[in-house]
C-alpha cells in the first residue's frame, strides 16, 4: 500500500477522534456549567431550595407544597368548604388571608382594610367568623395589639378588638421578664384564648382569656403551661379533648374531658426535627392534625 495513502488515512483518524472528543467536551460542559441565569443566582436560595433540609418525620405525612405566592404561613383556619384552609403571612406583608386547597393550590385571596403590623396567628369560631391574631411582639414592648374579627366572604366588614396583657408593666420588661408575644390562638365557647411565646426562658407559655366581642379589653390571665420550646400555634379538637400546640419542629400535645382539663394535663411532646419552622396547626378531626411551616411545607399528623 502506498505510503502516502497510510499517512492519508492516519490523518483523517486523528482528525475524527479530535471532533468526536471535542463533541464530547461541549456535550458535558453544556449538561454541568452553570448558564448566566444560574451564575446570576448564585450564593441566593431559590424557592426551590426552602425545604432542601427537610427530613421524614415518624407520625407526619407531607401533603403539599404551598403555592410560592403564599409567603412564610404563619397560622391556620378553616375554608367555606371541605378541604380548603385560610392562612395569612406575618410582619412586612400585605394584609391577607390567602385561601388554598389540600394541593397547596392558590384558590383566592381577601385583603383586609387594616395593616398587618405582625399578623401571627387565626382562630375561628362556629358562626363563620376568623379571628386574626395580630398581636406578634419580638420586643415585649407594642401597646397596639389587636385581634380582628372578620367573615372571609366579606373582607370589608371588619371588628376589631383591642387589648393589652393584665400583668404587664413595662414596654419593654427586663429581658429576663419578656414573655408577651403571642403566636398562637384559638376559640372556645366565646372566649380567645392567646398563648405566648417565652423569648425569654423559653419554657412557659402562659394563657390568656378575651371575650371574642369587640371593643378594648384587658386580657386575663388564665393559667400557665410548662413548655420547653416557643409556641407558635394552638387548635382545640371538635370533641374539645385534645389541645395542640406547635412550636419551632415541636408539637405539644394535650387531653381531657375538656379544654379545662386538658390545660391541666401533662404534656405530651413530640419532635418534628427537620420537618421546618412548623408554625400553623390545625384539627381536621378529632385525631388529624394539618401542620404548616413558614417555608411552606404543609402535613398531616395522626394522634
Amino acid at each position: 500500500m502506498p505510503r502516502s495513502f497510510l499517512l492519508a488515512l492516519g490523518l483523517t483518524t486523528l482528525l475524527s477522534a479530535a471532533c468526536s472528543q471535542a463533541q464530547s467536551d461541549q456535550t458535558n460542559n453544556s449538561e454541568t456549567a452553570p448558564t448566566e441565569k444560574q451564575k446570576g443566582k448564585k450564593g441566593k436560595k431559590s424557592k426551590g431550595d426552602k425545604n432542601k433540609g427537610e427530613k421524614a418525620v415518624a407520625g407526619l405525612e407531607k401533603i403539599a407544597t404551598l403555592d410560592g405566592n403564599i409567603r412564610e404561613s404563619s397560622g391556620l383556619a378553616h375554608g367555606g368548604r371541605p378541604g380548603t384552609y385560610y392562612t395569612h403571612s406575618d410582619a412586612g406583608n400585605p394584609p391577607v388571608l390567602y385561601l388554598f386547597d389540600e394541593q397547596g393550590k392558590l384558590l383566592g385571596e381577601r385583603e383586609l382594610p387594616v395593616t398587618n403590623v405582625d399578623w401571627e396567628s387565626l382562630a375561628e369560631d362556629n358562626q363563620g367568623n376568623v379571628y386574626v391574631v395580630d398581636a406578634g411582639n419580638n420586643n415585649n414592648s407594642r401597646r397596639d395589639l389587636v385581634v380582628y374579627r372578620v367573615k372571609p366572604q366579606q373582607p370589608d366588614k371588619v371588628d376589631k378588638i383591642s387589648f393589652r396583657y393584665a400583668d404587664q408593666k413595662e414596654f419593654p420588661p427586663t429581658k429576663e421578664d419578656r414573655n408577651f408575644d403571642c403566636e398562637a390562638s384559638l376559640w372556645h365557647a366565646g372566649k380567645l384564648y392567646l398563648f405566648t411565646k417565652d423569648r425569654a426562658q423559653q419554657s412557659t407559655s402562659k394563657v390568656y382569656t378575651l371575650t371574642a366581642q369587640p371593643g378594648s379589653q384587658t386580657a386575663q390571665l388564665l393559667t400557665e403551661l410548662s413548655v420547653s420550646g416557643e409556641v407558635t400555634g394552638a387548635d382545640l379538637s371538635p370533641d374539645n379533648r385534645h389541645l395542640a400546640l406547635v412550636g419551632r419542629e415541636m408539637l405539644y400535645l394535650y387531653e381531657g374531658n375538656d379544654l379545662a382539663g386538658a390545660l391541666k394535663a401533662t404534656v405530651k411532646t413530640v419532635s418534628l426535627k427537620g420537618a421546618g419552622q412548623t408554625e400553623g396547626v390545625l384539627f381536621l378531626d378529632n385525631n388529624t392534625l394539618l401542620i404548616s411551616t413558614e417555608q411552606g411545607s404543609l402535613y398531616r399528623y395522626k394522634l
